[in-house]
């Protein structure tokens, strides 16, 4: 069967990424398909879509707020995500995190990066924009925090992030986590179940092209 495309476009700073980060194992076990992780600035993005964040632009709405902190504690029961905390230190800037993650991938360091920083950042509760605090996070996870501050002043990896960013922008994403199953877009931890159900249709969809490309030959 031909290949599935399945992007997690995220940032570190969304709560709602890692709750994703969480569940998608669990989605690539049942469907044997595999997400790829797709680091993007959502700073970048709100300022490409004029976009803001829940907490600006739904503070003044009366009860809107509540409703998605009684939401999300829904989703962390359902799916047992005992770990999570709030991060004290909310909203956190996540430039150079992100840059981070480009980094990660150009040397073949981006799951153990994506998980020590997700974890350190709605687990651990650290202040994750402070460069000592990031470099000792890093350090504790057995990656190199020298080596991380070096790459993120890179302009191949700056410039890999901006690139991101704006592929993400041009394909319709306006915050994080967006998913992508081929060029459908799914928006928001709550639609993981669209997404599965997605990837289950696309199997099919190939499973169909695959047979009757066989009676051809």
């Amino acid at each position: 069967m031909s290949s599935i495309s399945v992007q997690f476009h995220f940032d570190f700073g969304s709560p709602n990424s890692y709750l994703s980060h969480k569940v998608i194992p669990d989605i690539e076990r049942r469907q044997g398909v595999r997400f790829e992780y797709f680091p993007v600035l959502l700073g970048g993005l709100f300022r490409l879509t004029g976009n803001r964040s829940p907490a600006e632009a739904f503070g003044g709405i009366k009860n809107k707020l509540e409703f998605g902190q009684l939401e999300m504690q829904r989703f962390i029961a359902k799916h047992g995500l005992t770990a999570y905390r709030h991060n004290p230190f909310w909203p956190v800037n996540t430039l150079q995190l992100m840059r981070g993650a480009v980094a990660a991938q150009m040397n073949g360091t981006f799951m153990p990066y994506v998980d020590a920083v997700f974890a350190t950042m709605w687990e651990q509760g650290l202040k994750m924009d402070d460069p000592a605090v990031i470099a000792q996070a890093l350090d504790a996870a057995g990656l190199d925090g020298q080596t991380f501050q070096d790459r993120i002043a890179d302009p191949d990896v700056k410039q890999a992030l901006i690139a991101n960013t704006e592929t993400s922008f041009r394909r319709g994403a306006f915050g994080s986590p967006t998913f992508f199953v081929g060029e459908e877009m799914f928006f928001g931890k709550d639609q993981l179940r669209d997404v599965e159900e997605e990837i289950q249709a696309a199997k099919a969809r190939l499973r169909a092209h695959d047979q009757d490309s066989s009676y051809v030959l």
